[in-house]
């Protein structure tokens, strides 16, 4: 019995399509590339030196994140070039928090059928935040898995490593009571909340990307699809003035959840509600499903994605910096005795 020869190209990969769009990735990544990194794009391991000049006894601080189910939204609108800053941004913000300053990023891209003008743009994104905050792009994968994805599907994960100096290391241990509370603004969603906002919004709600809906101002589609801010602009100053106790990063879990987590023992956080101006986004949501506030303090970032600790003699001079980087800071609150929780008045 004569069998035609089955190739890789038979079972769904296109290794020469991939390798064309690997070319076109590896110039928008070697856009971003700065003086330290010493490889190219593909080889098996990404390197890169740390600047000893600059640093004496340097900390490498790593985190890793997805997209989560923005990416429905993204599918559903056709709008791909976004989600790579909201990746490299909210990794960003991740290790700006404990003061480290990014350097590297690396991104993973799965999907059934690599479409090479979609990876492009993805990708596109992915670069232009990492030039942004200053990082670079140095390496990642695209796994092309026929038949794990639906068609026009697809995951997106990243990985980053920024340097901070041993003895400039935030934890959060010199937080004390009396310490004042101070939350840098969102711009809408980021990138937490989004399996509940696509249940409210499109299956409770009936609205499609394409609705306008008067509370908010705009299309549902252009308000979930807003930016995940970097807060490095102005984290970077901050910490160069040497004024902060400790950072939290807003995402899933809101204030609630995320506060807790760089609070020393014996201390708690007390936080105002009504002392910053909620998105009216989230007032719509939580109209639409008739959500205690409990629930949307403890899903959504309410209006706040970074909430700064400050010691109360140092407050002057946080309003000073943010200032000067152009970000407005609300107080929203103070440091107590407690046990690492976070009440609201």
């Amino acid at each position: 019995m004569d069998t035609k020869p089955v190739t890789y190209a038979d079972a769904g990969v296109d290794i020469e399509k991939a390798n064309r769009t690997k070319q076109r990735i590896k110039y928008l990544a070697h856009k971003t590339f700065t003086k330290s990194v010493l490889s190219e794009i593909g080889g098996f391991g990404g390197l890169f030196q740390i600047d000893k000049k600059k640093y004496l006894d340097p900390v490498l601080v790593s985190s890793v994140d997805g997209v989560g189910t923005k990416l429905k939204i993204a599918f559903e609108m056709n709008l791909h070039h976004t989600i790579g800053a909201d990746l490299v941004n909210h990794c960003v913000n991740d290790i700006a928090v404990q003061g480290a300053a990014p350097m590297f990023f690396m991104d993973y891209l799965a999907t059934g059928k690599l479409d090479p003008d979609i990876a492009e743009r993805i990708v596109t994104g992915l670069a232009d935040a990492c030039k942004h905050n200053g990082c670079a792009l140095i390496g990642g994968e695209t796994a092309e898995m026929p038949g794990f994805y639906p068609d026009g599907e697809y995951d997106l994960a990243g990985f980053i490593v920024g340097v901070v100096e041993r003895d400039k290391v935030i934890t959060g241990k010199e937080v004390v009571p009396g310490d004042v509370l101070v939350g840098l603004p969102s711009n809408g969603l980021h990138t937490n909340g989004y399996s509940l906002a696509r249940k409210l919004l499109f299956s409770i709600a009936g609205y499609s990307p394409e609705t306008y809906v008067n509370a908010i101002k705009g299309k549902v589609g252009n308000e979930l699809m807003k930016t995940h801010k970097s807060y490095w602009p102005a984290v970077r100053r901050l910490v160069e003035a040497e004024c902060v106790s400790a950072m939290a990063h807003i995402t899933g879990g809101g204030i609630t959840e995320n506060l807790p987590r760089v609070l020393p023992k014996g201390t708690g956080a007390v936080v105002e509600l009504g002392s910053w101006p909620v998105l009216p986004i989230f007032t719509h949501m939580q109209q639409l499903g008739n959500i205690s506030q409990d629930e949307m303090l403890r899903t959504f970032n309410m209006g706040i994605g970074m909430v700064l600790v400050i010691p109360a003699k140092k407050f002057k001079k946080v309003q000073t910096v943010l200032e000067r980087a152009g970000e407005k800071g609300y107080t929203i609150g103070r440091i107590v005795k407690g046990d690492r929780k976070v009440s609201y008045s």
